[in-house]
């Protein structure tokens, strides 16, 4: 996305989601109830934990070091059962499938690294506290956010997942209860001078019994999810529906396709509108960066709009293994700042402190708040009190900034 969406009459974007019993996403809860479990005994364990699913055959592998004692495979089986896999007919049974629990402990050169960050070794910080741990790898982080809705997100992926939870919801309070766990949404919105105009285009796939009829399925997805969701001054003559557009789902999670942990970055985070830097988040300790950097470019960009010193950020952050201070900064407004970027990230380097251990500490990355985000997105989330949601410092951000 750059200037040509803002300057533009007319221009498409598209974003998906999936549901939670998606393959993929389910090795995702996996990974992150794992995590949640050893944190919420051993707040300081490493964890970077992988989940593959296949047919009845779940794989958990990684690196754990920690003093907690946890049933990985009972976590496990919870998962699959309480996203709604409870018969191989529906795509797996929590009760039967094979769990395989390969773990080793982080490499010590990395824990080193980690505990105890270049500034520290070269004695360039007397904050032992907040400087005391280093970035568990090197990598860009991606944040962004807009005011085009009230999640400050891409309005096509804040639509796309409210109509995969709409799936989820009608499936367990059985108003649809021939929907089974797997299944995607897609919504294309069409922006005019980067403001969101019409629904071009909707399309979901959802997983169902075999009894089902397709023309029944398909009348029962537009009342129950379609339009009960999607805003109707949104939609029009032209919007299109493409409702199981391959047909029949009758065969659906791990028995149909492969799940790892990990694959949908896009759908976790903007829905392709903003950047990526490429790192996945669940199974991750709030050492790794993927995670942590993500979650505090995420907070700066929020805080930038809702104080209204942009309509639309995405900030950039980079580390370097070992090294407790960002390597860069980078901020985008796309044409769309009210006052001069230059103010803006000085701004941020006056009040966002982007050290991993100040992002542990200020967004509370050590509490068992994971496997929640695991699903429907990291971001966005108006049915979750996130720390790296609040926008505490935007009054302080606006008030700077000379607009008040």
């Amino acid at each position: 996305m750059g200037q040509s969406f803002i300057n533009s009459p007319s221009f498409l974007m598209t974003s998906e989601s999936v549901t939670a019993g998606h393959p993929d996403k389910m090795c995702d809860q996996i990974s992150d109830g794992i995590l949640d479990a050893i944190i919420s005994q051993d707040p300081t364990a490493r964890v970077a934990c992988e989940t593959c699913a296949g047919e009845d055959l779940i794989l958990v592998v990684g690196e754990i070091t920690t003093s907690a004692n946890i049933d990985i495979e009972e976590i496990v089986r919870q998962t699959i059962k309480d996203i709604g896999y409870t018969d191989q007919e529906s795509g797996i049974d929590y009760k039967n499938c094979t769990v395989i629990v390969k773990v080793h402990q982080q490499s010590p050169d990395i824990a080193e690294g980690v505990s105890n960050p270049l500034e520290v070794r070269l004695e360039q910080t007397s904050d032992q506290v907040l400087g005391s741990l280093g970035a568990g790898d090197q990598g860009m982080m991606v944040g962004y956010a807009s005011n085009e809705c009230p999640e400050f997100m891409p309005l096509s992926i804040a639509l796309s997942h409210r109509l995969t939870r709409k799936l989820e919801t009608v499936r367990k309070t059985k108003v649809l209860e021939y929907l089974r766990p797997d299944g995607k949404s897609q919504i294309t919105i069409e922006y005019s001078m980067g403001i969101p105009k019409r629904i071009d285009t909707v399309v979901i796939s959802t997983q169902h019994e075999s009894s089902v009829s397709n023309k029944q399925l398909e009348q029962d997805v537009m009342e129950h999810v379609i339009r009960s969701s999607l805003p109707e001054e949104l939609l029009d003559e032209k919007t299109r529906y493409y409702i199981n557009p391959s047909g029949r789902f009758v065969k659906g999670g791990p028995s149909a396709d492969a799940g790892l942990t990990g694959r949908k970055i896009i759908v976790d985070t903007y829905g392709g509108i903003a950047r990526h830097g490429g790192g996945a988040f669940s199974g991750k300790d709030s050492t790794k960066v993927d995670r942590t950097g993500a979650y505090g470019a995420r907070y700066v960009a929020k805080n930038i709009v809702a104080a209204g010193l942009a309509d639309r950020v995405e900030i950039q952050i980079s580390y370097a293994i070992g090294m407790s201070t960002p390597i860069s900064l980078n901020l985008e407004t796309f044409g769309t700042n009210h006052v001069d970027e230059g103010l803006i990230v000085q701004l941020i380097k006056k009040h966002f402190d982007l050290r991993p251990g100040a992002l542990i500490n200020h967004l509370e990355l050590r509490k068992p708040i994971f496997q929640q985000t695991a699903a429907y997105g990291h971001f966005g989330r108006l049915d979750l009190d996130l720390p790296w949601e609040r926008i505490d410092k935007s009054n302080t951000l606006r008030s700077e900034s000379g607009l008040e």
